[in-house]
């Protein structure tokens, strides 16, 4: 096609030049040529060998029957005298040699021109006005897109024209949104592993202090002192003074608690458990923080995926945690266990201080394609100044959030909590096969979650109502744990005991695409408080649900514990479905 074109080009131009070249001694006119191309398009180009004119091409933007917007002269007259008495040999190898030796980037794309229009006027020197047109298809490149401006409206520029960030790294192209959710995921992911590498970590310091079992229950209980203070708090100071702020805030607190730990405890124990209480303190900002930031973040078309993939960070957390602890106690002591985690808060706090911004509106490098995408339409609130509290609490739907988040809770917190227990005196696993299987439901849940999230927001995709979806997902995340735990009492092998722990938190991971998702969807601008009082009734349930669980097991059995639970799971499905809703009910 190439080819093609510079052969039509040259049959343009010959007998048009050739009749001026009788002509131009007797009139002394200057002749001029015409083209119509892109706008990007500069170059320099020799039409004799040895003389080289610059020229400037460019494209009309009006339709084709018009003149072009911009004429340049291309050549003086001796430049054009010289070409008109050059051989036709001579002339058509100089038009190869232009097209050939031409920088312009779409030249390659040139098509065979259109056919010549009609001469203006019945003249030898008219004849020599020939104006053929180029139609080029338009390339964006880096070496234009600076220099050159755009004419035209967007209607006239080709569909291969818009190549956003062709030239930019992959990580360039990455959306905004989805760095902050992937930030996200990074802090619970430390969150959770600085959590329960006290878990791992209290064996040793037990021995070394002396400490009673009392004592070491006091010290586990010490973190949630802080986590309850902080949870409607942290909502509060996020809906106030932005996500970032306050996330960031969290991480950094609960990871010098961190690090402060082995001091503490050589101090003496009131000082442990004063640290303990300040690093819960620092963990209970974080749900409420993140819930706001996501909220301000995320479309609803993608809330659920997001989520999920935030609160399997958590899960996976503290199957690293689980996982790398006794490695390093082993091999550098205890206090290597707190350095090692609390240390990389300082890594993920210069990322997030650099990466996050607390909602799209503050964000200057966003394109505008993806805020458009972001907000849908809706107009970017001020941060709210005061909560109205009466308003949110009389309002059903928030009710059933509190109620579901305390009946989900409860069984969760006692799997989790009470699952080594009930490998080793049940099912008779020693403590190492114990510690191995306490991995498999966190695993369980972050896979199971996220395949959640996905369905969840493939169903709003296609047309479902935010509140069926809503139910639809916390209904399988109440009654499948319930459903797995009834079966629980009636397997006689271990094998089918820890496969239906597993199902059963694997089923319940579908919560994050329920509840979970809930507190964004009536209510974007008070999430974080949303999301602090429910997860405040959610603490509750398993600083309780733990307690009676113990006083359950001494008056009667596994299979009373679960009872309770599953009634609980029956509870909470019945008030969801009644009382929830997806809509919007505080603006």
């Amino acid at each position: 096609m190439a080819m093609g074109a510079v052969l039509s080009c040259s049959r343009a131009f010959a007998s048009p030049l050739s009749a001026s070249a009788s002509s131009s001694s007797s009139t002394g006119k200057q002749h001029e040529l015409m083209y119509s191309t892109s706008p990007h398009c500069r170059w320099v180009c020799s039409l004799v060998r040895g003389d080289r004119n610059g020229r400037q091409i460019t494209r009309s933007t009006a339709d084709t029957a018009q003149q072009p917007s911009v004429q340049q002269p291309l050549m003086s007259s001796s430049a054009m005298m010289r070409f008109c008495n050059a051989s036709p040999k001579r002339r058509l190898l100089s038009r190869v040699e232009c097209f050939l030796s031409s920088s312009d980037p779409v030249t390659s794309g040139w098509k065979k021109p259109r056919r010549r229009e009609s001469l203006t006027g019945g003249s030898d020197n008219a004849s020599c006005v020939a104006r053929p047109e180029y139609r080029v298809p338009t390339r964006k490149r880096a070496d234009c897109k600076a220099k050159f401006e755009m004419t035209g409206s967007p209607s006239d520029v080709p569909a291969e024209a818009v190549l956003p960030g062709e030239d930019a790294a992959w990580w360039q192209q990455f959306p905004k949104r989805w760095t902050i959710v992937v930030l996200c995921f990074f802090s619970f992911l430390l969150c959770n592993m600085d959590r329960v590498n006290m878990s791992i970590a209290i064996l040793p310091m037990s021995a070394e202090y002396g400490w009673s079992p009392a004592t070491v229950g006091l010290i586990q209980s010490s973190f949630f002192w802080g986590y309850l203070l902080t949870q409607i708090l942290g909502g509060i100071w996020a809906d106030r003074f932005g996500g970032k702020v306050v996330l960031g805030f969290g991480v950094v607190w609960w990871s010098i608690a961190t690090m402060l730990t082995p001091v503490a405890a050589k101090l003496g124990l009131p000082f442990l458990l004063v640290v303990r209480a300040f690093m819960g303190i620092g963990e209970g900002v974080a749900m409420p923080a993140m819930n706001n930031i996501l909220s301000k973040w995320i479309p609803v078309s993608e809330r659920s995926r997001s989520l999920s993939l935030v609160y399997s960070g958590m899960y996976l957390g503290s199957v690293t945690g689980l996982a790398f602890s006794p490695f390093l106690i082993s091999k550098f002591g205890w206090p290597s266990v707190f350095y090692a985690f609390g240390s990389l808060g300082s890594i993920w706090f210069a990322l997030w201080q650099r990466k996050a911004r607390s909602s799209p509106s503050e964000d200057p490098d966003i394109s505008e394609d993806e805020k458009r995408h972001i907000l849908g339409g809706n107009t970017v609130k001020e941060p709210v100044s005061s909560i109205p509290w009466r308003l949110i609490l009389s309002k059903p739907p928030v009710w059933a959030l509190i109620i579901s988040h305390f009946c989900h809770n409860w069984g969760t917190f006692i799997l989790l909590t009470w699952m080594p227990t009930y490998y080793n005196q049940v099912l008779k696993f020693n403590l190492t096969e114990s510690g191995l299987l306490c991995v498999l439901p966190w695993l369980t849940m972050a896979v199971f979650a996220n395949i959640g999230g996905w369905i969840a927001d493939t169903l709003v995709a296609k047309g479902v109502s935010i509140t069926n979806v809503r139910k639809i997902m916390q209904s399988i995340g109440f009654l499948g744990p319930a459903f797995f735990l009834t079966l629980l009492s009636k397997v006689r092998t271990p094998a089918m005991a820890v496969l239906c722990m597993a199902c059963s938190q694997g089923s319940d991971a579908f919560s994050q695409s329920g509840l979970y998702s809930n507190h964004q969807d009536i209510g974007p601008r008070y999430a974080g408080v949303l999301l602090g009082l429910s997860n405040t009734a959610g603490v509750l349930a398993g600083v309780f649900g733990t307690a009676a669980t113990g006083y359950i097991l001494q008056k009667g059995s596994w299979d009373n514990v679960f009872q309770v639970a599953v009634i609980l799971y029956i509870v909470g499905t019945v008030v969801w479905n009644v009382f929830s809703t997806g809509e919007r009910i505080l603006e």
